[in-house]
Protein backbone atom coordinates (compact mmCIF):
# COMPACT_ATOMS: atom_id res chain seq x y z
CA UNK A 1 0.00 0.00 0.00
CA UNK A 2 3.07 2.53 0.91
CA UNK A 3 4.80 1.64 -2.63
CA UNK A 4 1.65 2.12 -4.41
CA UNK A 5 1.10 5.53 -2.24
CA UNK A 6 4.48 6.47 -3.29
CA UNK A 7 4.21 6.06 -6.82
CA UNK A 8 1.49 8.09 -6.88
CA UNK A 9 3.65 11.12 -5.33
CA UNK A 10 6.28 10.15 -7.54
CA UNK A 11 3.86 10.45 -10.76
CA UNK A 12 2.20 13.76 -9.35
CA UNK A 13 5.77 15.75 -8.96
CA UNK A 14 6.64 14.14 -12.20
CA UNK A 15 3.21 15.76 -14.12
CA UNK A 16 4.09 19.18 -11.89
CA UNK A 17 7.65 19.48 -13.43
CA UNK A 18 6.40 18.31 -16.83
CA UNK A 19 3.63 21.23 -16.71
CA UNK A 20 6.06 24.00 -15.11
CA UNK A 21 8.60 23.19 -18.47
CA UNK A 22 5.30 23.12 -20.95
CA UNK A 23 3.96 26.30 -19.34
CA UNK A 24 7.52 27.89 -19.58
CA UNK A 25 8.04 27.53 -22.96
CA UNK A 26 4.76 28.31 -24.12
CA UNK A 27 5.55 31.94 -22.70
CA UNK A 28 6.85 34.37 -25.35
CA UNK A 29 10.19 36.37 -24.89
CA UNK A 30 8.47 39.41 -23.49
CA UNK A 31 5.92 37.76 -21.26
CA UNK A 32 5.78 40.08 -17.47
CA UNK A 33 7.33 38.81 -14.93
CA UNK A 34 5.02 39.75 -11.43
CA UNK A 35 4.98 39.59 -7.48
CA UNK A 36 1.72 39.40 -5.31
CA UNK A 37 1.87 39.70 -1.88
CA UNK A 38 -1.28 38.98 -0.29
CA UNK A 39 -3.10 38.61 3.15
CA UNK A 40 -6.59 36.77 3.40
CA UNK A 41 -8.59 34.04 5.22
CA UNK A 42 -9.81 30.76 4.44
CA UNK A 43 -13.25 29.67 4.07
CA UNK A 44 -15.26 26.82 3.64
CA UNK A 45 -14.58 22.73 3.87
CA UNK A 46 -12.34 22.19 6.69
CA UNK A 47 -10.92 25.35 7.45
CA UNK A 48 -11.38 27.60 11.01
CA UNK A 49 -14.61 28.74 12.16
CA UNK A 50 -15.75 30.51 8.45
CA UNK A 51 -18.58 28.39 6.64
CA UNK A 52 -18.82 30.55 3.75
CA UNK A 53 -16.81 33.71 2.26
CA UNK A 54 -19.57 36.12 3.53
CA UNK A 55 -20.92 33.66 6.89
CA UNK A 56 -17.47 34.24 8.99
CA UNK A 57 -17.86 34.66 12.59
CA UNK A 58 -14.43 34.84 13.25
CA UNK A 59 -11.46 35.28 10.12
CA UNK A 60 -8.00 33.90 10.76
CA UNK A 61 -4.92 35.56 8.80
CA UNK A 62 -3.37 34.00 6.02
CA UNK A 63 -0.40 35.54 4.18
CA UNK A 64 1.56 34.62 1.29
CA UNK A 65 2.98 35.59 -2.35
CA UNK A 66 2.67 34.47 -5.98
CA UNK A 67 5.57 34.95 -8.28
CA UNK A 68 5.24 34.08 -11.64
CA UNK A 69 5.44 35.17 -15.47
CA UNK A 70 2.38 36.33 -17.81
CA UNK A 71 2.29 36.13 -21.70
CA UNK A 72 -0.12 37.25 -24.18
CA UNK A 73 -2.41 35.00 -22.70
CA UNK A 74 -0.91 32.20 -20.97
CA UNK A 75 1.12 32.41 -17.80
CA UNK A 76 2.77 30.50 -14.67
CA UNK A 77 2.87 31.16 -11.20
CA UNK A 78 4.18 29.83 -7.98
CA UNK A 79 1.96 30.54 -5.41
CA UNK A 80 3.34 30.11 -1.56
CA UNK A 81 1.06 30.89 1.53
CA UNK A 82 0.62 29.61 5.24
CA UNK A 83 -2.05 30.08 7.93
CA UNK A 84 -1.14 30.06 11.77
CA UNK A 85 -4.77 29.16 13.59
CA UNK A 86 -6.40 27.03 10.16
CA UNK A 87 -8.45 24.65 12.20
CA UNK A 88 -11.52 25.50 14.54
CA UNK A 89 -9.77 24.99 17.59
CA UNK A 90 -9.99 24.75 21.62
CA UNK A 91 -7.36 26.88 23.93
CA UNK A 92 -4.18 24.87 23.70
CA UNK A 93 -4.39 23.55 20.15
CA UNK A 94 -2.16 23.83 17.57
CA UNK A 95 -3.40 23.95 13.86
CA UNK A 96 -1.79 25.42 10.95
CA UNK A 97 -0.76 24.95 6.94
CA UNK A 98 1.44 25.64 4.38
CA UNK A 99 0.53 25.24 0.55
CA UNK A 100 3.11 25.84 -2.58
CA UNK A 101 1.68 25.37 -5.40
CA UNK A 102 2.57 25.53 -9.70
CA UNK A 103 0.10 26.94 -11.42
CA UNK A 104 -0.88 27.96 -15.22
CA UNK A 105 -2.70 31.01 -15.95
CA UNK A 106 -4.93 31.75 -18.50
CA UNK A 107 -5.61 35.74 -18.61
CA UNK A 108 -5.80 39.07 -20.50
CA UNK A 109 -3.10 40.68 -19.44
CA UNK A 110 -3.95 43.91 -21.22
CA UNK A 111 -5.65 47.23 -20.09
CA UNK A 112 -6.38 48.49 -16.42
CA UNK A 113 -8.39 45.65 -15.36
CA UNK A 114 -6.84 41.77 -16.19
CA UNK A 115 -8.87 38.97 -14.89
CA UNK A 116 -7.59 35.29 -14.83
CA UNK A 117 -8.05 31.81 -13.59
CA UNK A 118 -5.53 29.78 -12.29
CA UNK A 119 -5.46 26.10 -11.45
CA UNK A 120 -1.92 23.71 -10.87
CA UNK A 121 -0.50 21.08 -8.31
CA UNK A 122 1.85 21.15 -5.27
CA UNK A 123 2.89 20.81 -1.91
CA UNK A 124 -0.25 21.12 1.13
CA UNK A 125 1.56 20.52 4.43
CA UNK A 126 -1.09 20.79 7.68
CA UNK A 127 0.88 20.88 11.41
CA UNK A 128 -1.66 19.96 13.85
CA UNK A 129 -1.75 18.97 17.71
CA UNK A 130 -4.83 17.82 19.40
CA UNK A 131 -4.26 19.16 23.25
CA UNK A 132 -7.35 16.72 24.32
CA UNK A 133 -5.55 13.91 22.58
CA UNK A 134 -2.06 14.37 23.57
CA UNK A 135 -1.18 10.68 22.69
CA UNK A 136 -2.66 10.52 19.13
CA UNK A 137 0.20 10.99 16.38
CA UNK A 138 -0.24 14.41 15.04
CA UNK A 139 2.81 16.37 13.98
CA UNK A 140 3.22 17.49 10.40
CA UNK A 141 2.24 15.89 7.23
CA UNK A 142 3.14 16.41 3.33
CA UNK A 143 0.14 15.80 1.08
CA UNK A 144 0.32 16.41 -2.89
CA UNK A 145 -2.56 18.58 -3.93
CA UNK A 146 -4.74 20.69 -6.31
CA UNK A 147 -6.01 24.48 -6.49
CA UNK A 148 -8.13 25.76 -8.92
CA UNK A 149 -9.46 29.65 -8.97
CA UNK A 150 -9.30 32.69 -10.31
CA UNK A 151 -9.45 36.54 -9.70
CA UNK A 152 -8.60 39.94 -11.24
CA UNK A 153 -5.84 42.58 -11.26
CA UNK A 154 -6.80 45.99 -11.29
CA UNK A 155 -3.91 48.12 -12.10
CA UNK A 156 -3.83 51.84 -10.74
CA UNK A 157 -0.13 52.67 -12.06
CA UNK A 158 1.40 50.93 -14.84
CA UNK A 159 3.27 48.39 -13.36
CA UNK A 160 1.49 48.72 -9.62
CA UNK A 161 -1.94 46.82 -8.98
CA UNK A 162 -4.34 45.85 -6.77
CA UNK A 163 -5.43 41.78 -6.52
CA UNK A 164 -8.54 39.95 -5.28
CA UNK A 165 -8.17 36.02 -5.58
CA UNK A 166 -10.38 33.31 -4.99
CA UNK A 167 -9.12 29.55 -4.67
CA UNK A 168 -10.19 26.12 -3.80
CA UNK A 169 -7.38 23.61 -2.42
CA UNK A 170 -8.19 19.68 -2.06
CA UNK A 171 -5.43 17.15 -1.03
CA UNK A 172 -4.98 14.28 -3.51
CA UNK A 173 -4.01 12.30 0.14
CA UNK A 174 -5.00 11.59 3.45
CA UNK A 175 -3.69 13.67 6.37
CA UNK A 176 -4.59 14.23 9.81
CA UNK A 177 -7.24 16.90 10.43
CA UNK A 178 -8.25 19.01 13.69
CA UNK A 179 -11.56 19.27 15.01
CA UNK A 180 -12.55 20.52 18.05
CA UNK A 181 -10.02 19.83 20.16
CA UNK A 182 -10.09 15.82 18.43
CA UNK A 183 -7.50 14.62 15.70
CA UNK A 184 -8.97 13.28 12.99
CA UNK A 185 -6.90 10.82 10.51
CA UNK A 186 -7.48 9.53 7.22
CA UNK A 187 -9.09 12.44 5.86
CA UNK A 188 -8.69 14.35 2.50
CA UNK A 189 -8.11 18.47 2.89
CA UNK A 190 -10.34 20.49 1.53
CA UNK A 191 -10.72 24.38 1.83
CA UNK A 192 -11.07 27.63 0.14
CA UNK A 193 -8.35 30.71 0.25
CA UNK A 194 -9.78 34.53 -0.39
CA UNK A 195 -6.73 37.41 -0.43
CA UNK A 196 -6.59 40.72 -1.55
CA UNK A 197 -2.74 41.90 -2.42
CA UNK A 198 -0.40 44.45 -4.14
CA UNK A 199 0.44 43.04 -8.06
CA UNK A 200 3.98 44.50 -9.12
CA UNK A 201 5.18 43.99 -12.72
CA UNK A 202 8.66 44.04 -13.76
Amino acid sequence: MMGTEDQIVRSLRLTAFVTTLLALSALPARADGFITPFIGYHFGGDSSDCASLTNCQAKHTNFGVSIGKMGSVFGFEEDIAFAQDFFAQTPGDQGSILTAMSNLMVGVPAGPVQPYAVGGIGLVRPHVHASLNPTAVGGDSNAVGYDIGGGVNIFFLKNVGVRGDIRHFHTLQDVGLLHLGKLVVGQKLDFNRASVGITFKF
